[in-house]
């Protein structure tokens, strides 16, 4: 397909990268010129200087930038794609953001006969580099299924959760799950070693029963080492724990007490400067309490 990419983080580079590996046709923009020529150094394809202008022509429009204002600016914006694509192209935003900018998004492109999907991913960088990130959509049925054998190139699983807005707030329970997990494994791995056990070995033998996780697997060894600099990092964390609470608190009703206190560890490693730390730094703080 001929297909757009805009945003070339640490997840949009590599996603736009497994597009071209698979044979499709990829235009990319990225804020930052450079790095979208060094994608198209690596990868060919074509750069565009705006996402209208990477737009023009595709069958299909993938994005993955920071939050709610910045999808805002690269669909709807002066310079967004909505005024590049043509009508029945689709949209798919693999930002994390909130259920209602997927939906007010969602409307604006409807309005023009274009479609919509909003596509959260999980499993951070090293899912995106290995072309194994999980995605979870809301949208129209149709929209979805002609976006998913592309979505399937950088994925082992891709999932329609519901209508438009039901991929965010799939994510945002995913992230729910992940603070309580991180918190719960650095108070454990923390207890262990105050205790005198070797949290290695502590490791090794309780990953292997119901305390087993994906956290433990791959952060549990750093966490006692106090190494953080790598992974999903600690702002973007507490902005998707943020859109969240929100939901909860204007639109569900849900109780979300962990998160919420969470959230406000997550505070405490900013204020000590941990906001690039991966989220695993939950337990940095606890090393540090006397």
């Amino acid at each position: 397909m001929k297909v757009a990419f805009l945003g070339l983080g640490v997840m949009g580079y590599p996603m736009a990268g497994h597009l071209a590996a698979k044979g499709h046709e990829v235009t990319v923009f990225n804020r930052n010129a450079e790095k979208a020529k060094a994608w198209v150094d690596q990868h060919g394809g074509a750069s565009a200087a705006s996402p209208a202008e990477a737009a023009k022509g595709q069958e299909i429009v993938f994005a993955c930038v920071g939050d709610d204002p910045s999808v805002r600016d690269v669909i709807t914006g002066d310079e967004g794609a909505i005024h590049g694509m043509e009508n029945g192209a689709v949209f798919v935003d693999h930002t994390t953001a909130s259920a209602d900018v997927a939906r007010e998004v969602a409307a604006a492109l409807a309005d023009k006969g274009m479609g919509f999907v909003d596509a959260p991913v999980s499993g951070g960088e090293a899912g995106a580099q290995n072309g194994q990130l999980t995605i979870m959509c809301g949208g129209g049925e149709a929209h979805y299924e002609h976006a998913r054998p592309v979505m399937e190139c950088y994925a082992k699983a891709v999932n329609l959760m519901g209508p438009v807005g039901s991929g965010q707030l799939c994510k945002m329970a995913n992230q729910i799950c992940i603070a309580g997990l991180v918190q719960g494994l650095a108070e454990g791995l923390n207890f262990a070693q105050r205790a005198g056990l070797d949290g290695k070995q502590v490791i090794d033998v309780i990953s292997k029963g119901a305390a087993g996780s994906w956290q433990m697997e791959n952060r549990g060894l750093t966490m006692l080492e106090d190494k953080y600099d790598f992974g999903f990092a600690v702002d973007w964390m507490r902005k998707d724990l943020r859109i969240a609470i929100a939901e909860a608190r204007n639109n569900n009703g849900a109780l979300l007490p962990v998160t919420a206190l969470v959230d406000q560890f997550y505070a405490e490693i900013q204020r000590l400067g941990g906001n690039r730390w991966d989220t695993s730094s939950l337990m940095h703080r606890l090393k540090r309490a006397p």
